[in-house]
């Protein structure tokens, strides 16, 4: 396997009263640049200074079921590489692994379960996706 696995971290998701609300929130009082989704913030990668990377930081409603099986708050999603690799090389591990990878065109996906229950996001991304509909609507 690629000794390379997460390469940043690609969003942060935590639960909140009112979504809509903490938007507004840290787009008023932060200057966050805020969609119906959270914010999504544009870097550039070290590895490649010339491309573009995202984070995506999303509040969620209180009684979302997206964090499930994990009772916590929040959930952090890891940019990585190779996905399909690492998922077979967790599950060797015996890391529990709660889906199949599923395949967008912003990228793949997986979610697992760390030794305290916190849900795991793995995403594998195509980050030329988001340049292209979200240019000059990313926080910087």
């Amino acid at each position: 396997m690629n000794n390379r696995k997460v390469t940043g971290i690609g969003g942060v998701f935590f639960k909140s009263d009112d979504p809509e609300k903490s938007r507004e929130w840290y787009k008023k009082n932060l200057g966050l640049v805020t969609n119906e989704y959270g914010s999504l913030f544009e870097f550039r990668l070290s590895n490649e200074p010339d491309k573009k990377g995202y984070l995506q930081w999303s509040p969620f409603k209180k009684d979302t079921d997206y964090f499930e099986p994990s009772p916590k708050e929040f959930m952090i999603n890891y940019r990585v590489e190779n996905l399909a690799e690492l998922v077979n090389e967790l599950k060797a591990n015996g890391v529990t692994v709660l889906d199949e990878i599923a395949e967008y065109e912003y990228g793949k996906f997986v979610h697992i379960l760390d030794p305290e229950n916190n849900k795991i996001e793995l995403w594998e991304p195509i980050d030329n996706v988001f340049t292209k509909m979200y240019e000059g609507k990313t926080t910087k």
